[in-house]
């Protein structure tokens, strides 16, 4: 979706709350002229069952949409699913019945989801008497005073008569004119309500834009499910249009493969590609009603309801205490089905059985963990989520462990386009890094002492071990705080490299000015075990046991000499306890290209390159699998062909094959190689991997 300045356009969608058969419907019907009881059993029971809605266009250009909700409470689910992205609400009272149940609890459902602003409709004036009227009146005042609607205008409507009508329309168009339009410069998010199909047309939802907008062309997918779809044609409140901003009531003809009526229901978002990020595991700031009768307990079973979807889920507490009726505090939803949201969006819950409203609140993290929810870290992350402003918020989860922050998620979590998100860590002067699976960011003080720490770590490791060639990332990445994931580290190492501070030898990681030197008696010993390499026996050179027993040596320093060789690049462990110098390594790779070259299909046997060295078939196949494992050479059965991208491994002076040779080897897969997994001789060497690693580039 395209992130568009802020328009000019002036929205506002109006909704209706209040008791059944109180007159909801006759109002909007008595100002806009629209019917919304579309429904056949709506007509013959005289009552709504689901969302109506109408439009009403102002003398200035503006139209206003109008939600009509049930009033009954077995239907509350469907008002819950118009409530969300309303500016403003008309609750209506009927003066014969007074305040009944479902306006008690329709008020409380318009202040869990923080609508402030509305006026009260005193309908059927036309049966009562004025003294009667007077009486509703104080009440409607007196329940108004403990809720967000306290001090609102009380409009006296007679349906039947008219009264009241025009100047109710009027006060509309009014507050129309002073309501600021929306930014719509997030990304786009459409709650659905409907799902049809029209004759010639294809498939349509409809729905209020919560955030951003949507043009004819766009491309948007359906989440939950993950349906990717093209927008065809947008309608926004009821006329057609190129654009839909949020606050609008749109309608979207969707086209897809696997786009359907069916494959769309209430419930669903339809959103930018880059928001699709079902949850089913969310921490919240939850209110529970006063009127409750209960604290909420730990895995309490509840209905919750967002926007136009509806699941159930289980609750967790995350303080000590249970959550006492008229208390707010902080707990984890646990669903039995992903939702789309968004942080800072506002839901309300109901009990199992969907007939009460318990309380509601907003979501203040989408990705909560499923252990160490109570932690001391994890509390002071919520109270960092409890932060309205991004900045400050973002600022604060910047100061606390794990002391890094996925910006990516965090973006996509606010539904914020990429650019808002780097204003804000320009301005808080963050240190951010980038990976294959984002974005993540550090505050400067944080990262000015990891940087410390972890070249503290290198120089320490070198000093204990001045003959190894560096330290091993896993290792160095546990011993670091804060612990960052792979990926991050592997970033950040990258940049310092450029800087030259560190180096990556293969696996390794050193300071810069490290070198590996033997010891003055490793550096007597090992010409006498490189005579014993070379020569007329380099191809079928002696094992570590034998080479002790020439040189009158113990195995185990032979064997430690030898694995600090490999890592230097000096010799390869072919197989265990068997090396190879790394000319002789080198000179057989060429041997093997040779051989590729010099049969038709570039493939050759074992018996082949056995004779080419004349080491017996037992070291030919040692040498040929250790090929294998590092992907020089790709094995099929009884045959062998060259990788020719991993030639350069070993030496950098073979010369690569003509891209014209029979060669169409590619880079193999390092599942399965013994550098992935260890095994009975593949003993790990000081650093962290096995003697059969890779060797160093």
């Amino acid at each position: 979706m395209r992130g568009a300045a802020a328009t000019r356009t002036i929205i506002m969608i109006i909704g209706t709350a209040g008791h059944i058969d109180h007159g909801k419907t006759s109002l909007v019907r008595a100002l806009t002229g629209v019917e919304t009881d579309r429904l056949k059993e709506e007509k013959a029971r005289g009552i709504s069952i689901d969302l109506g809605f109408a439009y009403l266009p102002a003398p200035d250009g503006t139209v206003l949409g109008f939600v009509d909700v049930p009033g009954h409470e077995k239907f509350i689910h469907n008002m819950l699913a118009g409530a969300t992205g309303i500016d403003f609400v008309i609750l209506v009272v009927a003066a014969d019945d007074g305040i009944k149940p479902q306006t008690l609890e329709h008020l409380a459902i318009v202040d869990l989801l923080g609508i402030e602003r509305g006026v009260v409709a005193l309908t059927k004036t036309d049966i009562v008497s004025r003294l009667r009227l007077d009486d509703v009146s104080r009440d409607i005042t007196q329940l108004l005073q403990q809720s967000k609607l306290a001090g609102s205008e009380i409009f006296r409507i007679s349906t039947v008569r008219g009264e009241g009508i025009a100047e109710l329309r009027e006060h509309l168009f009014g507050l129309a004119r002073t309501v600021g339009a929306r930014a719509s410069s997030d990304l786009f998010r459409l709650a659905v309500d409907r799902s049809f199909t029209l004759p010639g047309t294809g498939t349509v939802v409809t729905g209020t834009v919560l955030s951003g907008a949507v043009s004819n062309g766009d491309h948007v997918m359906i989440s939950p499910p993950g349906v990717a779809a093209r927008v065809r044609s947008v309608h926004a409140q009821n006329r057609p249009c190129a654009r839909g901003v949020a606050g609008q009531r749109c309608a979207l003809n969707l086209a897809g493969e696997g786009i359907s009526k069916d494959a769309i229901s209430r419930g669903d978002m339809v959103l930018d590609q880059r928001l699709h990020a079902p949850t089913s595991r969310i921490d919240v700031e939850l209110q529970l009603l006063a009127s409750e009768s209960k604290p909420v307990t730990q895995w309490m079973p509840v209905h919750l309801f967002h926007a136009s979807a509806d699941a159930a889920a289980r609750l967790v507490l995350l303080q000590d205490k249970p959550l006492m009726p008229g208390q707010t505090g902080v707990v984890q939803f646990v669903l039995d089905r992903p939702i789309a949201a968004a942080v800072g969006d506002r839901f309300v819950v109901r009990d199992t059985t969907s007939q009460r409203t318990i309380g509601g609140g907003k979501f203040l993290d989408l990705r909560a963990p499923a252990r160490k929810r109570r932690s001391p870290e994890r509390m002071a992350q919520l109270r960092a989520y409890h932060i309205d402003d991004p900045e400050v918020a973002l600022a604060a989860l910047l100061e606390i462990p794990p002391w890094f922050v996925e910006l990516s998620a965090f973006a996509r979590d606010r539904v914020f386009p990429e650019g808002r998100v780097q204003r804000i860590v320009d301005h808080l002067s963050a240190v951010t890094s980038r990976t294959a699976g984002g974005v993540f960011a550090m505050s400067a003080p944080v990262w000015l002492e990891f940087k410390r720490s972890l070249l503290a770590t290198l120089q320490a490791f070198h000093a204990d071990n001045p003959d190894l060639q560096g330290m091993g990332l896993e290792r160095l990445r546990m011993q670091l705080e804060p612990r960052l994931p792979a990926p991050v580290l592997l970033s950040i190492l990258g940049g310092l490299v450029r800087n030259k501070e560190i180096a990556l030898d293969g696996a390794w990681v050193r300071l810069a000015g490290h070198e590996v030197r033997l010891t003055v008696e490793d550096e007597k010993l090992w010409p006498r075990i490189a005579m014993l390499l070379s020569g007329s026996e380099r191809f079928r050179p002696p094992r570590v046991r034998d080479i002790a027993g020439v040189l009158g040596s113990h195995e185990a320093d032979i064997r430690r000499l030898l694995k600090l060789l490999g890592r230097m690049g000096r010799v390869d462990e072919v197989a265990h306890d068997h090396f190879f110098l790394r000319e002789t390594v080198a000179e057989m790779v060429r041997i093997v290209v040779g051989l590729s070259q010099s049969q038709p299909l570039g493939q050759f046997t074992a018996s082949q390159f056995r004779d080419r060295v004349d080491n017996g078939r037992k070291v030919a196949i040692q040498i040929l699998e250790f090929f294998d494992r590092h992907g020089v050479t790709l094995r099929r059965g009884d045959l062998r062909r060259v990788n020719r991208h991993r030639l350069d491994l070993f030496s950098r002076t073979i010369e690569a094959i003509p891209d014209n040779a029979s060669n169409p080897g590619r880079e193999s897969s390092p599942v399965g190689r013994p550098d992935f997994k260890s095994g009975r001789g593949r003993e790990p060497v000081l650093g962290g991997f096995d003697s059969l690693s890779l060797p160093p580039r």
